[in-house]
């Protein structure tokens, strides 16, 4: 994994995810049916040596693997990646708010906000993201950000029995 500096603004604090942070409320988490709706962890059943196997692909790669945590408390509430490409000034980022406590008081868009900013202030061009249709929590923060929808892969995934798209958003460096 590449070297993080770790940021902050004030309501989260994001960090390098260490092995210290497998811990019970991390494996909840993925192992949540209502976190993970509209992931594909939820097709998987996570374990501590399942979480230090994907902890340990990051290394050697330019790819970061970050906790959030709130800037409060220092508590962790989520995860988040950013898969890069340095050949194209790409990144692809994803994120886990994990603490449900924490849902609707603006982490997750802090989160995707700080991470963004940085890696566009750091040599990436093109930030991508993507989310069932049915998460208009993600979609939101897609939009809040200044995402715009790129693309739409219809009926892509099944979601409680029903077929659902699959939006695709981006953002360049200005």
């Amino acid at each position: 994994m590449s070297k993080f500096p770790g940021l902050s603004d004030g309501k989260v604090t994001l960090r390098a995810f260490t092995q210290a942070d497998i811990a019970p409320a991390y494996l909840g988490w993925l192992n949540d049916p209502e976190v993970t709706r509209f992931s594909s962890q939820r097709f998987r059943q996570h374990t501590p040596e399942s979480c230090e196997q994907y902890l340990a692909s990051f290394a050697g790669t330019p790819n970061l693997f970050l906790s959030i945590r709130d800037a409060a408390d220092d508590i962790p509430i989520g995860t988040m990646t950013a898969y890069r490409n340095p050949h194209h000034g790409l990144a692809d980022i994803g994120i886990m708010v994990g603490e449900r406590s924490r849902w609707g008081g603006g982490y997750g868009q802090a989160a995707w906000d700080l991470l963004s900013d940085w890696l566009l202030a750091n040599g990436t061009r093109k930030l991508t993201g993507g989310t069932l249709a049915g998460n208009r929590g993600m979609v939101r923060i897609f939009e809040r950000s200044g995402m715009h929808l790129e693309a739409t892969r219809k009926d892509h995934e099944i979601v409680d029995g029903a077929p659902m798209d699959i939006v695709l958003y981006a953002r360049f460096a200005a």
